[in-house]
């Protein structure tokens, strides 16, 4: 019988950890069965789940009292004592309910994946409490997984993990799919014309990823009416970014895709891809625009810098200082010659690092051997 692991979300909302957990899914095909249970009930990422994978989806009430909730931690005993899986996973501070339940007379092993953190937290700001929680329950993890070097520090450093459980495990991505040409129905419907210049970028449209900042740095660049920012994506902004091209000037050259299930579709016709986020760990964007063929240019936030060619590292600025990013980007829509050559490095290093079967073999090692998997990775 086919190992049955039940995956606990705060949501499984379209984003990037549910989009990798959906690669891994799918890739692995019918080798697991996989139980998943979103805490506040959105289950939208579902959709992308391949027929040939061993899925349910499990509901379960949930109280949001901004604590531990015992009503929580009974159903989550009751879920774990019924479903009796072979491995938990969770993911991020979200889920960390379940570690508790989990802690005393345990059901099965833990794995716990933590990519990142929302507005209210980051690398250097960490909440008191949080920590301490984060430090009491993860020790009992099986193996702690993260995506990106700046989470293992903090892991390390300020929760104080055991080196042995904390397992750096950087993401991958299937570089075939974001090489292949844009579709040319998808940039005439949005009026993107053969020799517009694109900035651009792929975001859910959220404060964290502040795209306000896109949008001034955007502006701050020479105006020229063939110069085009394409920001695919949606979500909770999207308003708010709308009054602000109005109020920067910068409407009849800013172009709103709204979320696409396939931005490979659009991704290729970029000729800078540009990410403003206040914070990020690994993000699945720039791996995909490396693997585009796209010069970056970024805020320096987790990894960024050091997954992307170190030629294009003068192009990623500190999130603070708008007018050297404005620079760098000035610098990029002028240099065809450099765009070109950075993303040529960057592909190639997306290809050799970060793979989508490299990551693959290594998750699937680790499903079936939480605490003893030999996870071997490149310097």
């Amino acid at each position: 019988m086919s190992k049955h692991i039940l995956h606990a979300f705060s949501t499984f909302a379209v984003g990037g950890q549910q989009t990798r957990f959906l690669t891994l899914c799918n890739a692995t095909k019918e080798k697991y069965r996989h139980t998943i249970i979103a805490m506040d009930g959105n289950y939208e990422a579902a959709a992308g789940l391949a027929p040939h994978v061993n899925f349910k989806l499990a509901d379960m009430p949930v109280s949001k009292t901004g604590g531990i909730s015992l009503a929580n931690l009974r159903q989550m005993r009751a879920q774990l004592a019924t479903l009796r899986p072979d491995l938990l996973c969770t993911y991020n501070w979200g889920t960390i309910e379940w570690s508790l339940a989990n802690l005393i007379f345990p059901v099965c092993p833990q794995l716990h994946i933590e990519d990142g953190f929302g507005p209210d937290e980051s690398p250097t700001r960490q909440h008191t409490r949080r920590t301490i929680t984060r430090r009491l329950l993860l020790s009992r993890c099986a193996r702690i997984v993260v995506p990106s070097t700046v989470l293992r520090d903090v892991a390390l450093n300020v929760w104080k993990l055991n080196p042995s459980r904390v397992l750096y495990l950087p993401n991958g991505i299937d570089c075939d799919r974001f090489s292949r040409s844009p579709d040319e129905s998808l940039l005439a419907q949005f009026a993107i014309a053969p020799d517009d210049m694109v900035v651009g970028t792929v975001a859910a449209l959220r404060p964290e990823k502040n795209l306000e900042r896109l949008l001034r740095i955007f502006a701050a660049t020479p105006p020229n009416p063939k110069t085009k920012l394409v920001i695919v994506g949606d979500g909770v902004e999207r308003t708010a970014l709308t009054e602000t091209t109005n109020t920067l000037g910068i409407t009849d050259r800013t172009i709103f895709t709204g979320a696409l299930a396939a931005p490979e579709r659009i991704l290729a016709r970029f000729n800078i891809f540009a990410l403003t986020s206040n914070t990020e760990q690994m993000p699945n964007s720039v791996l995909e625009a490396m693997a585009a063929n796209l010069p970056i240019l970024a805020t320096d936030v987790g990894d960024v810098k050091r997954m992307l060619a170190p030629e294009n590292a003068p192009f990623v600025q500190p999130q603070d200082n708008e007018p050297a990013l404005a620079a760098a980007l000035a610098d990029l829509i002028a240099a065809p010659e450099q765009r070109a050559r950075l993303g040529s490095l960057n592909r190639a290093r997306v290809r050799v690092d970060y793979s989508l079967t490299t990551m693959v073999q290594r998750y699937d090692a680790l499903y079936a051997a939480p605490a003893t998997a030999k996870i071997t990775l490149t310097p």
